[in-house]
């Protein structure tokens, strides 16, 4: 086994990993492994933009309110405030490192950028980079991170497992992360990356949903890493389903941003008669949470596949020059997004819980820090305000950084011992992995969606402990692929995901259930946190 041994551990490639990565660099060598590509991640699908306070007529109170609103009375005052309040210092970093927000045609000031409104926000506070801000952000941090002589980037590594001491046997002694063993996907083999800090940025988990508007890579690797190492994970009953993703068999992910409806986009039933005002008075400008249970609710009182999402009352030349890829995609399938409505449905989009962390990104477990979409830092309570999830992955990146800073305090590793194989031999029943896979993401969406009962829960819970009763022999019976890895940790997060809903015994933000329909502030105005018994 080929042990690699640096300061820092980087796992994942999107905002969080690498605005990390470029500050930690400052101060040490920098490991950074990505499952693929370097430019895949949940990053680069994001389309509507960063939220933040720029405008001279905006506030910090009241994007904090907003952020507090849309939290449904679980998000942490004392950090939403600070993550608002530094977000301007880490726009201006994003500037400096090259990205190029929109601008007013007419304005080119510091002060002309073209702030979209999104749902849940009193105010224009979205900046964004047309409707391809996540790539663009992508884009602008990775042209540093490849040319820095102290950043590595390992693209097709997937991370297996966290070494802790816990791991290797001393239960008697405070926990401490050492680094993480990684599958080698081109040469088949295992290695070991040995560091005195390692951040788990490997974003969310739509993958384990049947329709997600995220990239194949969002498997929950990181939140299920850290389960194992025992940290402490809170909130994965709140899951985002974004309301609008394009409904068309071969559109797979493909979202259509939330900024359509900020700038008048209508929902209609597919006979054309508009809804949303039947369930909140901002219409379309409500909460993704109340959105996308309104069109769940709409589709299955009319029977429909999909509703249909409509800006075609706007000028054709506006709606191109705004949204100028969501046009040429829909073109792609034969939609023209600026003359007629186009058929959408509601999607897993953005897990608001994860591995528990503090102020600083720090998980409990020495030298192991998690920020953006794994972390749950309280900023996003129990339903995200949208645009604020790029704001938390930068700003917790750089308190990452800051925290770390001091390689002095972390101490080096010590010897890490070589990954065993056993008696694992190479399978012929891959059919295994892939039946679990799909019947997973079925169940999931059917029994742990939008709407949920305590029936469906537990007919969920009792079929996921099955399933990985199955993934349990299979991982020790064979030689591990990158497939079978990912329905591992797929199938662990599916578990805490229903765990977590099943304790909940009220209906608050993302978390809908039929036999507990109302909010209760009485006993349930709280977190709820799993830990994995030793």
């Amino acid at each position: 086994m080929e042990t690699l041994q640096f300061d820092y551990l980087v796992i994942g490639s999107g905002i969080a990993g690498l605005s990390f990565a470029l500050k930690a660099s400052r101060h040490g060598s920098v490991a950074m492994i990505t499952k693929k590509d370097r430019a895949e991640s949940n990053t680069n699908y994001a389309q509507g933009g960063i939220a933040c306070v720029w405008d001279e007529t905006d506030s910090i109170e009241d994007h904090v309110t907003d952020t507090l609103a849309a939290g449904a009375g679980l998000c942490k005052e004392d950090v939403v405030r600070e993550i608002v309040r530094e977000g301007p210092d880490r726009i201006r970093e994003l500037i400096n490192w090259g990205l190029e927000f929109t601008r007013h045609s007419a304005m080119h000031d510091e002060d002309g950028y073209d702030l979209g409104l999104e749902g849940g926000h009193s105010k224009r506070r979205v900046l964004h980079a047309g409707d391809l801000t996540g790539q663009r952000i992508e884009q602008a941090l990775l042209s540093h991170a490849e040319k820095h002589p102290n950043i590595h980037i390992f693209e097709d590594h997937i991370a297996i497992d966290l070494i802790t001491l816990r791991r290797l046997g001393y239960i008697d002694e405070e926990d401490r992360c050492m680094g993480a063993y990684a599958f080698d996907r081109t040469r088949l083999v295992v290695k070991a990356f040995s560091a005195r800090a390692t951040l788990l940025a490997t974003g969310g988990v739509g993958k384990v949903y049947l329709y997600t508007s995220n990239p194949d890579i969002a498997s929950g690797d990181g939140i299920a890493m850290a389960w194992r190492a025992y940290a402490r994970i809170a909130n994965m009953e709140f899951i985002q389903f974004h309301p609008t993703c394009l409904y068309h068999p071969k559109a797979k992910s493909f979202l259509l941003s939330e900024a359509l409806r900020g700038e008048g986009a209508k929902l209609l039933r597919k006979d054309g008669t508009p809804f949303m005002e039947l369930y909140h008075p901002l219409q379309e400008l409500a909460p993704r949470d109340i959105v996308a249970r309104a069109i769940d609710n709409e589709m299955k009182v009319h029977g429909d596949e999909h509703v249909l999402l409509d800006i075609s009352h706007r000028d054709g030349s506006t709606v191109r020059d705004r949204f100028p890829n969501l046009t040429k995609t829909c073109q792609q399938y034969g939609y023209d997004l600026t003359s007629e409505p186009v058929p959408v449905v509601p999607a897993a989009h953005y897990c608001c819980g994860g591995v528990l962390t503090d102020p600083s990104g720090w998980t409990g477990i020495h030298g192991l820090y998690a920020c953006g979409e794994t972390a749950h830092t309280g900023l996003h309570g129990a339903n995200r305000l949208a645009s604020n999830s790029l704001l938390e992955a930068v700003v917790m990146a750089h308190r990452v950084a800051l925290s770390t800073s001091n390689l002095h305090e972390f101490p080096q590793p010590g010897e890490i011992p070589f990954w065993e194989t056993g008696i694992a031999t190479d399978s012929d029943e891959a059919v295994v992995i892939t039946h679990n896979w799909d019947e997973i993401r079925r169940f999931m969406w059917d029994y742990v969606g939008i709407v949920r009962t305590d029936k469906r829960l537990a007919r969920a819970l009792r079929r996921i402990r099955t399933i990985q009763e199955e993934i349990h022999r299979y991982y020790w019976d064979f030689t591990i692929t990158s497939d079978l890895l990912e329905l591992r940790n797929l199938a662990t997060v599916a578990e805490l995901i229903i765990r977590s809903a099943i304790e909940r015994k009220e209906s608050r933000g993302l978390h809908f259930n039929l036999n507990y329909p109302n909010k209760e502030d009485q006993g349930w105005k709280k977190d709820t946190i799993l830990v994995r018994s030793i």
